[in-house]
């Protein structure tokens, strides 16, 4: 029977900022997996817990010792190994020797035809405390984070500097060192809490002992507390809570024992937006709203740090900071509203947008001239297309007004609520609030017409543009953020039936740029190629096979909504259809083995000689407006089946027909016929890209 130990590992740090915490507790759980696999360690259940001053991993039931491991090393060939005597070589013995072995105690094996002498030993497994105190050390300096430092005289570079190691294997303290800090069984309690130190008996007593020193060490515990305290609060002031994941995410990694408690502001202050309040209580002070029936109430949630004594003091503080942040809020509403945003135009003159492409200005009206340009293409009517012209105009406006250079967060929020107030209509005022989504990979899209095309016409104009003065991004480097552009403008595309080409897109784009100097095909082209990196990654969320991504970005990469639809129609045929699939690579391949040696030569119908190649060439014309109607209306599976369906007579006529004859005008010919029906099985994807099941 294996014996077993409970595992502690607790990494001991200057505060951690809270936003790298998820991501750190994540990696340091699955590298302890990894670790224990690799040292052939079973173990039970492994769980990642931590505070802004500690990262832990506990882990259930670690075996006593390794397991054991049987070696198996191939030496050389038994024609090398030994000579005609059958005596061993020095091959032989100099291969036993680097086993710990003696020739005697070598095998002889056959592998793949040949014949080889093994060398088959069991290593037996060692303590789990030997093998787990010289692999911590690596595992912890080893932990990745996006930005790290160096401090006092140590060469290692962490998230933040490390003051204790806590490792221990039942009751037993692991020994070793890590930046000159010696492992123990001595974690810290919360700071100021009166606890210093805290001795850790073993792990199954980790998280009570915290707990008596003021640390909820678990941070799902901490987010449970949180929520039921903030709750409770909310209805006491005969409201609800504004639950919000984020902040909660980012609280529970503020705080080592939680306590939620209530605060009032002037109820004056909710003649300011609701928007702005919220934003000054989450971004600034990580305060929860609360909200009633009529709207938001004049009261917040807040959380501090340790329980105890002195929290009418500490709510005051908070109170006053926020009445101060505030106070500056309905100053700058004030001053702002004197001001129309098309006054603010030329204000836009003294900012600039990027070295080469102008000021903000010089942005809005190439933004401006963009969206009419999509509303045409696109075939919106006037009822649109006048709003949607009209946000572009005023969309960057609210970037110099005296809020938005306080609270960055409202850019767009504010441009909607001065648009509203300056007598726009609300069609305008939501297009210039949509125009910044989606915000993020997961945010919501522009829920208007004139939203939609003023983000797409910003996107675009800011992608181009940046590709033209050279700024493109490198590896992780993307610091203006256009891959997130890219996608959104994929997203909108493929989730709205503009029926938008994005090869023109991108050309008009540029050409607003109106610098004479750049090759623009060559721009065309490099943007497009960033823009199929992009569909490729949203084509995989969708679902579709790597192979069907390869085939339909190497076909006709245009539009987004049709390459996507194009994409899953083509995968579920191979799964729906897999008879109809079959016949359709079959057509293609078929065709295609001989059609790489066809010239440009058009197909001469006197000289079609064969029945089976005059019902191939018959056959060919009578399905192919159909085809192309099919693939212009987005009707895949339909031509999917169309194209397919030359299989019995192309089978016909490469099985009843010499292709390769040597009278050059007939063979030219055949591979025509073949060139042309290889082109129109590949008019929706290259399916020479397919991986046949």
């Amino acid at each position: 029977m294996v014996r077993t130990k409970d595992f502690l590992l607790e990494i001991g740090l200057e505060e951690v900022p809270a936003a790298v915490m998820p991501a750190a507790l994540q990696q340091l759980e699955e590298r302890i997996r990894t670790l224990l696999s690799e040292l052939r360690l079973s173990a039970g259940g492994v769980r990642a817990v931590g505070t802004p001053r500690r990262l832990a991993v506990l882990v259930d039931a670690v075996a006593d010792y390794q397991e054991d491991l049987v070696v198996d090393v191939r030496g050389p060939a038994i024609g090398v190994a030994f000579d005609e005597q059958g005596k061993p070589t020095k091959a032989a013995e100099g291969f036993a020797r680097s086993q710990g072995l003696q020739v005697t105690d070598l095998v002889v094996r056959e592998v793949n035809g040949g014949t080889y002498l093994f060398a088959h030993r069991l290593e037996q497994g060692r303590p789990a405390r030997e093998v787990l105190a010289e692999a911590l050390p690596d595992l912890i300096t080893g932990l990745e984070f996006p930005k790290s430092m160096r401090w006092g005289d140590n060469d290692l570079r962490f998230v933040r500097p490390l003051h204790w190691l806590v490792a221990l294997l039942g009751d037993e303290v692991l020994p070793f060192t890590v930046a000159g800090i010696s492992a123990g069984r001595i974690s810290r309690g919360r700071r100021f809490s009166g606890f210093q130190e805290v001795v850790i008996a073993e792990p199954a007593a980790y998280v009570a002992s915290l707990r008596e020193a003021g640390v909820v060490v678990d941070q799902e515990e901490r987010r449970q507390i949180i929520l039921h305290e903030a709750r409770a609060l909310a209805a006491e002031h005969g409201g609800q809570l504004g639950e919000d994941r984020e902040l909660l995410d980012e609280v529970v990694f503020l705080v080592e024992e939680p306590q939620a408690f209530a605060g009032r502001m002037n109820p004056d202050f909710l003649r300011l937006p609701a928007e702005v309040l919220i934003t000054s209580m989450r971004s600034h002070q990580r305060y929860f709203p609360v909200f009633t029936q009529q709207g938001l109430a004049p009261v917040f949630i807040a959380v501090r740090n340790g329980k105890g004594d002195g929290l009418d003091f500490v709510r005051a503080g908070n109170e006053k900071v926020l009445r101060a942040r505030l106070a500056d809020a309905m100053f700058f509403f004030a001053e702002d509203k004197r001001r129309s945003l098309e006054e603010r135009l030329s204000d836009l003159e003294k900012v600039m947008f990027q070295a080469g492409l102008g000021s903000l200005r010089a942005k809005v009206q190439r933004v401006q001239r963009l969206v009419g340009f999509l509303a045409e293409a696109a075939g919106i009517d006037a009822e649109v297309r006048a709003p949607a012209v009209r946000a572009a105009r005023l969309c960057k406006s609210d970037l110099v007004t005296n809020m938005v250079g306080e609270f960055p967060e409202l850019q767009g929020i504010m441009g909607a609520e001065y648009a509203r107030r300056q007598g726009e209509s609300e069609a305008v005022a939501l297009a210039i609030r949509e125009h910044y989504l989606p915000r993020s990979a997961g945010d919501q899209l522009p829920a208007t017409t004139a939203g939609a095309l003023l983000s797409l016409a910003d996107r675009l104009d800011t992608i181009a543009g940046c590709f033209a003065v050279g700024i493109q991004p490198t590896g992780s480097q993307d610091p203006y953020g256009l891959r997130r552009h890219a996608l959104a403008v994929l997203r909108i595309m493929t989730e709205r039936s503009f029926n938008l080409a994005l090869p023109a897109l991108v050309t008009e784009a540029l050409r607003g740029l109106e610098q004479p100097d750049i090759n623009q095909d060559a721009l065309v082209s490099a943007v497009l190629e960033f823009f199929a990196v992009r569909m490729a990654t949203i084509l995989q969320e969708a679902g579709v096979r790597y192979d069907t991504v390869e085939a339909v970005l190497s076909g006709r990469f245009n539009d987004p909504e049709r390459t996507l639809a194009c994409g899953l129609a083509l995968d579920d045929l191979r799964r729906g259809e897999p008879q109809v699939m079959a016949d359709l690579l079959t057509v293609y391949r078929r065709a295609a083995n001989l059609a790489a040696k066809a010239g440009k030569e058009a197909i001469q119908v006197q000289l079609l000689q064969e029945n089976v190649e005059k019902e191939l060439y018959q056959a060919l014309e009578s399905m192919r407006n159909t085809a192309q109607k099919q693939v212009v209306d987005g009707a895949w599976r339909d031509f999917f089946a169309t194209a397919a369906s030359l299989r019995p007579v192309l089978d016909a006529f490469l099985d009843g027909v010499m292709v390769m004859v040597d009278e050059p005008a007939l063979r030219d010919n055949r591979l025509a016929l073949l060139r042309e029906v290889r082109d129109l099985s590949c008019l929706a994807a290259d399916l020479g890209k397919i991986v046949q099941d």
